[in-house]
């Protein structure tokens, strides 16, 4: 997707809307400034790996076609109406969180705050060089950036969020909340002369302007792409259960089953060529 927007000089906003949001901007230029000194680690609260796939089948319903909703799954996993909203009760879809269909919580709500880890980190065109599951020597998931900063997935919260930790302080942000220590921090007003991210105020506005005047929007694709590999090279370690060593430059583990992960195989009709 980056390439092809890049070679047919496209517009293309990815939907990480918190990028348009005054308290996330408000964060990481609290961080990209060094108020709160030298970032040491970043704890990402968001939910769990995906799990198998191991819902009971159902009736399908008329007017459901199952196997193009199933789309390029090569398994003919069975009907369940918590798969999808709309069918009964319950709103939200839950094929997020099984592995046959998404990412569990680390892509979903991981999608939108390892973007902001990523965007106060200044890592928008790379990414951690390892990541290491939980063991005797690592409470949580561990990434580890080249200039050594680590990133921790951490349990989440009812607050799901964001808090960058330095030798002088601390940045908690989530959705709606800006919170940091020492607490004056949060009203800072950023000066001119100091260090400025992106600036959008209206996400659906900012991609329009980017298309007239056919610039990046604050959500490129390149950003896009960078925080989803976050989201799943972590997902890999997890199911490997061991040490990741990882390319940013490149986008390859030193891990040929690793490596073999960051794809699958899907029906003929739905390959991309």
């Amino acid at each position: 997707m980056v390439n092809a927007t890049r070679e047919h000089n496209r517009v293309f906003q990815t939907g990480s809307m918190q990028r348009s949001w005054p308290e996330f901007r408000q964060a990481v230029e609290l961080v990209r400034n060094g108020y709160i000194g030298d970032i040491k680690t970043v704890k990402v609260n968001v939910g769990l790996p995906p799990k198998p796939y191991n819902l009971e089948g159902e009736t399908v319903p008329t007017g459901l076609n199952w196997d193009f909703w199933l789309g390029p799954n090569m398994e003919q996993s069975a009907f369940n109406h918590n798969l999808a909203p709309g069918l009964k009760d319950d709103f939200w879809a839950h094929w997020r969180d099984y592995k046959e269909f998404g990412g569990g919580g680390m892509t979903d709500w991981g999608s939108h705050m390892f973007d902001i880890a990523q965007w106060g980190l200044d890592m928008d065109g790379s990414g951690p060089v390892m990541v290491t599951p939980p063991d005797k020597d690592h409470r949580f998931l561990t990434y580890q950036y080249a200039n050594g900063v680590t990133m921790t997935h951490e349990t989440a919260t009812k607050d799901q969020g964001v808090i960058f930790v330095g030798t002088m302080g601390e940045v908690h942000v989530m959705r709606g909340k800006l919170e940091t220590t020492p607490p004056e921090l949060k009203d800072k007003v950023i000066g001119d002369s100091e260090k400025h991210v992106y600036k959008s105020e209206n996400h659906y506005h900012d991609f329009l302007q980017a298309i007239r005047k056919r610039t990046k929007p604050v959500a490129d694709v390149e950003i896009g792409h960078r925080t989803a590999t976050v989201c799943n090279i972590g997902n890999i370690a997890y199911e490997l259960n061991r040490l990741l060593k990882w390319d940013p430059v490149k986008e390859v583990f030193d891990d040929a089953e690793a490596n073999k992960l960051t794809g699958r195989e899907m029906k003929k009709e739905w390959n991309v060529l």
